[in-house]
């Protein structure tokens, strides 16, 4: 049986990567407040292992998590933080909104409009901030 490889560094390396500075310091700072070493539990086995293995490209794990978080619904922060991140490394805005669109008929149109609405209001501020 293989072992899983998880790498903390490379973790970490990875987070400041897609969610940048602010959110390595700013919402793990606080996450680490309420729930001490939960954050570092979150970077080191997701980030440091999950985003690490081969056979995905990083484009396409995020298209995954995309997909994911709006079939889960009820998770509109994660999704948030994701579409950022999506759009940090190159996804085009048009692919975002069309992962949604396609999620419509397997997920419900609920969910699709909701992870349209995280989406139209990260592409919004982002409008703004041109």
């Amino acid at each position: 049986m293989q072992k899983a490889t998880v790498d903390r560094e490379a973790g970490y390396r990875l987070m400041g990567e897609l969610a940048g500075p602010e959110t390595v310091e700013g919402t793990l700072g606080r996450l680490e407040a309420l729930a001490p070493g939960f954050p570092d539990w979150i970077v080191t086995s997701l980030f440091g292992g999950t985003y690490q293995r081969e056979g995905l490209a990083l484009r396409d794990r995020q298209i995954a998590t995309l997909a994911a978080l709006t079939a889960l619904g009820g998770v509109e922060p994660q999704l948030d933080d994701h579409v950022r991140n999506s759009l940090r490394i190159g996804v085009e805005a048009r692919e975002i909104v069309e992962v949604m669109v396609h999620l419509a008929p397997y997920v419900g149109l609920p969910k699709a409009l909701a992870g349209l609405r995280v989406a139209a209001a990260v592409l919004g501020e982002r409008e703004e901030q041109a």
